[in-house]
């Protein structure tokens, strides 16, 4: 194995111009996905019939099928469609779909949505009855019981599973490399393999990048997970 080609000063900067394109994709789809899963979240426990089946049929098909095809279908599938190569030069939003970064940022938004979005729905639901009837009691409308009780801790529970999805959106965003012009990770050991035909050094540098990045994230979450779930650990006498 030749490392000394990986420590070439132009391909540290492609590797580090991948991970900051990564780091950009991973946060702000993770943002997006986390507002729309709240919405989403409210909807599936909400008394709207209508609504709850179109977001449960939405969730299920975001879960139901491969993050890269639904790349692949908001890149090159929009991207096919007559009305929307006629406005995307100069109509808001459409132009957008000419960008690699922001077709893989919608990608990504939507399927962390569909996820995050069932994890919250169903830790709203576990809520504990005695909760709202004490909200109720304290003379709180449905409105305020929600903002200021199932929702907090809704959310704290949901940590540690939410937790496994942030890792796994992680490992995902090495799929935005199927979106030609996407210098992400991946993207960056797949240059240098095609430039030097070195597949063991480009991939594993590649691979404790991720790697690195993911122990941060899960030491991030462990500790936020002992700081916001105490109260549910057994109580010391």
């Amino acid at each position: 194995m030749d490392w000394s080609v990986i420590l070439e000063p132009a391909n540290l900067a492609l590797f580090g111009n991948g991970i900051v394109i990564t780091v950009w994709l991973l946060f702000a789809s993770l943002a997006v996905g986390a507002v729309l899963a709240l919405v989403f979240a409210l909807i599936l426990t909400g008394p709207w019939a209508p609504l709850r089946w179109i977001v449960g049929a939405y969730t299920f098909v975001i879960r139901g099928t491969p993050l890269l095809i639904q790349v692949y279908l908001i890149y090159y599938g929009l991207g096919q469609l007559e009305w929307i190569q006629a406005r995307w030069n100069d109509v808001w939003p459409w132009v957008y779909f000419k960008e690699p970064f922001f077709c893989a940022l919608l990608a990504f938004s939507l399927n962390t949505a569909g996820y995050t979005a069932e994890m919250l729905a169903g830790s709203i639901r576990e809520t504990s009855a005695g909760e709202i009837e004490a909200a109720h009691a304290y003379g709180m409308s449905r409105v305020q019981t929600m903002l200021r009780v199932v929702l907090p801790s809704a959310m704290r529970r949901t940590l540690p599973a939410y937790s496994n999805e942030v890792v796994m959106m992680l490992h995902s965003t090495s799929l935005a490399s199927a979106v030609p012009n996407m210098l992400d990770i991946t993207s960056a050991a797949s240059r240098i393999y095609a430039t030097y035909y070195l597949p063991f050094e480009a991939y594993l540098a590649a691979a404790a990048i991720y790697l690195c990045a993911s122990f941060c994230l899960i030491g991030f979450f462990r500790f936020s997970e002992n700081r916001l779930l105490a109260y549910l650990a057994p109580q010391k006498h």
